[in-house]
């Protein structure tokens, strides 16, 4: 580990060394892991993973979350949440993350609350600030700490990390809530959130690692990095991804050739925005 990632690293367990209890809101991705993991070096016992078990995610995703805490050595509380309930969510406006950030992060703190923790953390760092993230207002609003950011560390330098401890999501690509895979305005129901996953399984078990298929109503638009693009489009990899996505009811497959993005949908807002200025 090279010195400025060492002091980053060293500035982490100084932050989170500075609580006494906390508990992590633990989805199983990169940056949660690494949290989850520095929070039990630090604060041992006195440290809980909390996560929400709840259609937005991808069913195995929690049996995942559930592995790495083991690996970890972390206590995990799952809290399972009907996540049609959560106002907000299923209009699927702009402001979707927050409602469901506000909500969940409720429910957690609540939950962590009954045990005498005060103190929440999440996986946010400071890359996330170049998108358009509404959920960063409930996390302020509700006092979330987020160590990662407050450390400097970026998303490469939480994997160079992740990776110097060992541990298995240092290269893991990102997977965010189903809802991502949505065009603001388009009412989500438990039924799309379903078929949006089915169809990226079918990536999945095609070999592709990393990649979104954004339901688009009667549209799949898949996006792959550029270096996958070529193989998607081989007439035998091309006729079966289609075939099987088409067979869950879209009734076009398009391939997006800028490739995969994260935040792809909020372009739409900021090409709004651009015309207003």
């Amino acid at each position: 580990m090279h010195k400025e990632l060492e002091n980053k690293y060293h500035s982490l367990v100084s932050i989170i060394s500075e609580y006494e209890r906390a508990a992590v809101a633990f989805s199983g991705g990169v940056d949660s892991t690494l949290l989850a993991r520095v929070v039990k070096d630090t604060l041992g016992e006195k440290g809980l993973a909390v996560t929400v078990d709840s259609a937005a995610y991808a069913p195995d995703s929690i049996e995942q979350t559930r592995s790495l805490a083991r690996h970890i050595g972390i206590t995990l509380d799952e809290l399972p949440v009907d996540i049609t309930t959560v106002q907000g969510f299923m209009d699927n406006s702009t402001e979707r993350c927050y409602h469901c950030k506000l909500a969940l992060f409720t429910l957690m703190l609540g939950h962590v609350g009954k045990k005498g923790i005060t103190v929440l953390f999440d996986g946010s760092n400071i890359d996330d600030d170049d998108d358009f993230r509404p959920g960063k207002r409930a996390t302020a609003e509700l006092g979330i700490v987020s160590p990662l950011r407050e450390a400097g560390l970026t998303k490469s330098d939480i994997r160079e990390i992740s990776r110097e401890l060992g541990l298995p999501t240092w290269n893991m690509p990102s997977f965010a809530c189903l809802a991502s895979r949505f065009p603001y305005g388009t009412r989500i129901t438990p039924e799309t959130l379903e078929q949006t996953w089915r169809a990226e399984q079918v990536l999945r078990e095609r070999g592709f690692m990393q990649y979104r298929v954004r339901n688009h109503g009667d549209i799949a638009r898949i996006e792959l990095p550029s270096g996958d693009i070529t193989r998607l489009v081989e007439p035998k990899v091309r006729e079966e991804v289609t075939r099987k996505i088409l067979a869950l009811g879209f009734s076009y497959v398009a391939l997006d050739l800028k490739g995969y993005r994260t935040g792809s949908m909020n372009e739409v807002i900021d090409r709004g925005q651009s015309s207003n200025e």
